[in-house]
């Protein structure tokens, strides 16, 4: 290869330094956001965002399951108590919060500017609320387009699911254990009752519900209800073992009939992502099981 004469040289040095200097398209760009709340965590991913820092990536990892936290997320530490040095050494350009951590917001407020976007008031239905909450982190992360598309994708995908039912479901009980006697029945106002509805599928439990929408009752108040139940992973510790043990739960009719449906682990305060997980494995589960034709 001929050697570049020198003047030509001189002449490409300041072709270069513009080039250098030119901005990042918005596109291409993405605001440093930061969270401590795992359904605003899920809702960045979904959208394509990495988020600077999450609290607690292990345990959103074994209770939200998916979408995973890409590996350049930092751990922030516990969620109630997030390593505020390491949060500010990440120099975030927004950090996303839930109402539950509201009286963190002073001490967040120093570091970046805070968002506080709640989800699941009460009196409100539920799936207009998830789409609001998309909409909005799209905005915030500047993935309005994405947000479309997440809410698009997932109630179409919710409405394939529907078609996929068996032509006949009992009604579902959706329980997940507390301790081995005690279980959230979740009703009326959450995630799993929203996406059963879009699905058509009925829920058994009619009892009140907070603001959540479960219920925390003892195995006792199951009893005589007729419908299917469907326990949501994980167990906690020592639980399953001490079940089989459990007169009380060895006689409700679905364990008694083997037709119990249990679903890996779905964040039940969680927003679009998970309402598409549950209503996956749901229906998946529900497909395999012994129906009436």
């Amino acid at each position: 290869m001929p050697d570049v004469p020198a003047r030509l040289l001189r002449g490409l040095v300041p072709v270069l330094l513009a080039l250098a200097l030119v901005p990042i398209p918005r596109a291409l760009a993405q605001p440093a956001m930061a969270t401590l709340d795992w359904t605003l965590a899920e809702t960045l991913v979904a959208l394509g965002v990495t988020p600077a820092g999450v609290a607690q990536v292990d345990a959103y990892q074994a209770w939200v399951g998916a979408p995973r936290l890409p590996e350049a997320t930092v751990d922030l530490g516990l969620r109630s108590q997030p390593n505020l040095e390491l949060l500010a050494s990440l120099a975030p350009e927004r950090i996303l919060i839930s109402p539950m951590f509201a009286n963190l917001a002073p001490r967040l407020s120093r570091i970046a500017p805070v968002t506080t976007l709640p989800l699941y008031t009460p009196g409100r239905e539920t799936w207009p609320q998830l789409r609001e909450l998309t909409r909005e982190v799209g905005r915030l992360a500047e993935r309005e387009a994405a947000a479309e598309r997440l809410i698009a994708e997932t109630e179409a995908r919710l409405e394939a699911l529907r078609r996929r039912l068996p032509a006949r479901v009992p009604p579902l009980l959706v329980v997940q254990f507390m301790d081995e006697r005690h279980v959230r029945v979740f009703g009326e106002g959450g995630l799993y009752q929203a996406a059963m509805t879009r699905l058509g599928l009925e829920n058994a439990w009619r009892g009140e519900t907070n603001a959540w929408g479960f219920s925390l009752v003892g195995l006792e108040q199951l009893a005589g209800l007729e419908a299917r139940l469907v326990v949501v992973e994980p167990y906690p510790v020592g639980v399953e073992s001490a079940l089989a043990d459990s007169g009380l739960w060895q006689q409700q009719p679905s364990v008694l009939a083997d037709s119990l449906i249990t679903l890996p682990p779905v964040w039940s305060f969680g927003a679009l992502p998970s309402a598409q997980r549950f209503a996956d494995h749901l229906v998946a589960a529900l497909e395999e099981a012994p129906h009436d034709d």
